[in-house]
């Protein structure tokens, strides 16, 4: 397997992340440092042979998180015909833009925003990277950027939806909520704006100062929050000893050395208690990150040389599966992270927690450990990109993010615009899902790539629920849920699960409606 540039998190995700699947999302998403160098296109003309290398994207997260592995791309043997008519509509439409237009406006400008509109019109996820974008895609993929540490996603008001704090971040600490939609940034107003807009705003300087206003469903006036930009650290892995025998391991965002730190905590948490007897590992609001992430966190607790992942796309090198063994997860040819793991970890029982918010390379881990039966998937359906982003560099400093394939679980399941269905669905509260109910997924993104294998849900009948428990959801008021925290109502029906206790689950959907119309 091929080296893995690894671009961080956005600032913002769609997932964007202020950071970034869907949450990216949506990255996505993903994120990383370069393994190997982005081949020049040979010289030759329009249909000469081209060397072309790029890089691949699994994420929720534009912006964000975003996982990208370098790919080799071979030219294809036949170009199609180009429309003239259309490229000549094209060049009519420049003309007069540039002799009639109110104002005079900048050729470069021009031609830019029409690459964009062409590319954006295709998915969500696809996009132009201009300098700034493209920097920040690179600098992202080692787990660091400066701006707030929110994920962000459209919201249908116009407004800017935050997806998640990230842990640790001046938003997080500050108080903002998921849910909590921003309506100015500084004095100026975000109704309309872009995402890929918003994103930019957020991010700059260290230590610069930004005030975020943002409406809250619970709250009848704008609250508003003095935040400073810093640069975020997101720590990729976390666990504890949560009680005697059972370990709790948090994966936030897949990175590059996520899989380094996971063998690390793994063996911490052995070495604290050699006699563990169960392990939670926690995807929720995991926007995705690094290919190389996914497939090496599935190979800790899968057989040597299991298949993981695997994608199919047009292009031959986008028809590939991606084993458990190190050449496919490790940045260094002559080691393998995993290789010091107790034997232990392939046997423990293992339950795996997810939610809306996990996304990419989260539902490539859940997946695969669902399809094996070897781990019990327990929360809510996952976000469902399941997309391949290509990133070809096409200038030194520009580049275009194109979806190329879609991928799919061991046994062939199509995670796009449907995610992963958990075997046991344990709401993110004793009495209800909370905001979680209220999270936008790959499927109600417009222009979401459809599901090649499987029909999606009927979308009035999933508005009509997500209604329903939007009610529910602001007649309550909660703290902020600290994951692995003594009040981590999911964490807990994991343990029960391990232990043989009774799980609650979540109430039928019909339930929902009941409670919601009384």
């Amino acid at each position: 397997m091929k080296g893995i540039y690894m671009s961080n998190c956005v600032n913002n995700r769609v997932n964007h992340r202020d950071s970034n699947g869907a949450g990216t999302d949506v990255g996505d998403k993903v994120s990383e440092n370069v393994g190997n160098k982005v081949g020049k296109s040979a010289k030759g003309g329009l249909k000469g042979a081209l060397n072309r290398a790029g890089l691949v994207g699994l994420g929720v997260v534009a912006g964000i998180a975003v996982s990208l592995q370098f790919s080799a791309m071979a030219q294809r043997a036949e170009e199609p015909a180009l429309p003239l008519e259309e490229l000549r509509q094209l060049a009519d439409v420049y003309g007069l833009i540039k002799s009639d237009y109110v104002e005079q406006v900048e050729d470069r400008k021009l031609l830019t925003d029409a690459i964009s509109g062409m590319v954006a019109s295709l998915d969500p996820h696809s996009a132009y990277l201009d300098k700034k974008a493209y920097a920040e895609l690179r600098e992202g993929s080692q787990g660091r950027f400066v701006g707030l540490g929110i994920e962000i996603a459209q919201g249908d008001e116009g407004y800017i939806r935050i997806v998640a704090p990230i842990e640790d971040s001046p938003a997080y600490r500050a108080g903002i909520k998921a849910g909590d939609l921003i309506t100015r940034l500084d004095a100026m107003p975000l109704k309309g704006m872009s995402l890929d807009e918003s994103v930019k705003k957020m991010r700059g300087e260290p230590h610069s100062k930004v005030t975020l206003t943002v409406l809250r469903d619970d709250e009848p006036l704008p609250l508003t929050f003095n935040l400073v930009r810093e640069e975020i650290l997101q720590k990729s892995v976390k666990g504890k000893i949560v009680e005697p025998g059972y370990a709790w391991l948090r994966v936030a965002q897949f990175q590059e050395p996520t899989v380094d730190d996971l063998a690390a905590k793994i063996t911490e948490l052995y070495r604290q208690d050699p006699n563990l007897k169960g392990m939670v590992l926690d995807l929720r609001n995991d926007p995705g990150g690094v290919l190389q992430g996914a497939i090496g966190v599935a190979a800790a607790f899968l057989p040597k040389d299991t298949p993981v992942v695997s994608t199919n796309g047009q292009l031959p090198d986008s028809k590939q599966i991606y084993y458990a063994r190190a050449e496919y997860y490790s940045l260094r040819s002559d080691s393998d992270p995993l290789a010091r793991l107790p034997d232990a970890v392939k046997r423990i029982p293992l339950a795996v927690l997810v939610n809306t918010g996990s996304a990419s390379a989260s539902e490539i881990v859940a997946g695969a450990l669902q399809d094996y039966g070897r781990a019990t998937i327990l929360g809510t359906q996952t976000f469902g990109k399941g997309s391949v982003q290509t990133i070809r560099q096409l200038t030194a400093d520009t580049a275009l993010k194109l979806t190329t394939a879609r991928y799919y679980t061991p046994h062939g399941r199509a995670i796009q615009a449907k995610g992963i269905v958990p075997d046991l669905k344990v709401n993110e509260y004793a009495d209800g899902d909370g905001l979680n109910a209220l999270r936008m997924r790959e499927a109600d993104l417009s222009r979401h790539l459809a599901n090649d294998r499987e029909a999606e849900a009927a979308k009035e009948r999933r508005d009509e629920l997500e209604e329903q428990a939007r009610i529910l959801a602001l007649e309550k008021k909660r703290k902020p849920l600290e994951y692995g925290g003594a009040g981590d109502f999911q964490l807990a029906q994991a343990l029960n699960h391990l232990k043989g206790l009774p799980v609650q689950t979540a109430k039928p959907e019909s339930a929902i409606v009941q409670a919601a119309a009384k």
